[in-house]
């Protein structure tokens, strides 16, 4: 996933199931904890793709994937186009997102 980092051990498990997530600022900041993003990170969609590109964040550099769970409610409910779209950019970059119902 990261061409940054030791990359060695398991995943980087992001749990947000029992984080509430109804917008963008709200997963913003739930991942700047979890992920240790810097002050500076963009927190929009291409500095996410850019984060899981590496270079920016040392705890995700630090793991071959990163995995984020995540409910299917708030932004992520079915239908909710902003969730998708954080899914398939973040798949596209090659971070495992799984999705679980309420």
């Amino acid at each position: 996933m990261t061409e940054q980092g030791k990359q060695d051990g398991g995943p980087l498990v992001v749990d947000l199931r029992d984080t509430r997530i109804e917008t963008f600022d709200d997963l913003w900041d739930a991942l700047q904890v979890e992920c240790d993003l810097p002050e500076w990170f963009g927190r929009n969609l291409d500095a996410w793709s850019d984060t899981l590109e590496g270079g920016i964040s040392a705890r995700i550099d630090d793991h071959p994937l990163i995995i984020i769970k995540l409910r299917s409610r708030g932004l992520f409910a079915p239908g909710r186009w902003e969730g998708e779209v954080f899914i398939d950019i973040s798949r596209e970059s090659g971070a495992k997102v799984d999705i679980i119902g309420n």
